[in-house]
């Protein structure tokens, strides 16, 4: 960007006035351009970045309840106290409560590996080690999302 500036001006140097005034307006619009492409192509590389994960869980019935606290209490205090931890969405099969899926986002994969080191992480899942029957980790892409804004 420095260095487009920089050409502007040695160009706007070496012209005579009515040039200038011709010609300003047209780079005025590249390097306005020039700007908002590169703005756009950062904030895609920051999404592409980010860790994105569903972990799909099977719970014991007869400790949904428990686990349900337990889970709750982390999101909670992850979403508190980790800036790398972006989101968390916990749902359950409407059919089988013990069936639960969270969508999980991350800054990117270094949030997600300080994540689970984390001492509320780790209470976490020796809280619940006899409760869960199985867990399956996938790893997704973000496609894209809809949201209404916040008022």
């Amino acid at each position: 960007m420095q260095d487009i500036i920089l050409r502007y001006a040695t160009i706007e140097q070496n012209l005579p006035p009515h040039q200038i005034r011709m010609i300003k307006p047209i780079l005025r619009f590249l390097l306005s351009a020039t700007f908002v492409l590169c703005s756009c192509t950062n904030l895609f590389a920051q999404k592409n970045e980010q860790m994105v994960r569903l972990a799909k869980i099977k719970v014991d019935p007869a400790q949904l309840t428990e686990y349900n606290k337990a889970l709750l209490t982390q999101m909670k205090t992850a979403v508190a106290l980790e800036p790398g931890v972006l989101t968390y969405y916990a749902v359950a099969d409407k059919k089988d409560p013990s069936s639960i899926t969270i969508l999980e986002i991350y800054a990117d994969t270094a949030a997600y590996n300080k994540h689970i080191l984390t001492p509320h992480f780790k209470k976490y899942k020796d809280t619940v080690k006899d409760m869960v029957k199985s867990l399956e980790l996938v790893d997704v892409n973000m496609i894209g999302f809809a949201k209404k804004p916040d008022n």
